[in-house]
């Protein structure tokens, strides 16, 4: 997994609460990476239409209207985000013996179910739970 998904619900939780347009360079300073990497996920975030974005010196990035009514696996759907898998698969599927040549694609299977539970998880949870966790009103996540 990469940081992605993480650094879209930090900037939308802070995008909520601040509930002002804000520059790649303020999210960044307070998602603690640099402001191109915020970009990237931002510019994922607004094709998905859960950001908005003005130009100008007023501008920047802000949240569309319901946010917190927003499930995490939308989230992560906008950032194509996967929560289990491997970039390195073993075994070689030309090889004679079963075990060298069917490992990979159970693993694989292994890693997309994983996933899927993960996902289904983060149907459940909301950007209004992790609102509620940083503010102490109830710890939902």
């Amino acid at each position: 997994m990469t940081g992605e998904f993480a650094i879209a619900v930090h900037a939308i939780v802070y995008l909520n609460h601040k509930r002002s347009y804000l520059s790649s360079e303020e999210l960044a300073k307070n998602i603690c990476t640099n402001p191109a990497r915020v970009r990237m996920v931002m510019s994922k975030l607004k094709r998905s239409g859960i950001i908005l974005t003005r130009e100008g010196a007023a501008g920047g990035y802000a949240v569309r209207e319901n946010v917190s009514d927003l499930s995490l696996r939308e989230v992560a759907e906008a950032v194509g985000a996967a929560f289990v898998g491997s970039a390195w698969r073993p075994g070689d599927s030309d090889m004679e013996c079963l075990v060298a040549s069917g490992m990979a694609d159970v693993m694989d299977g292994l890693y997309a179910k994983m996933d899927g539970l993960c996902r289904g998880y983060l149907s459940g949870v909301y950007v209004r739970d992790v609102e509620n966790a940083i503010f102490n009103t109830e710890t939902n996540v």
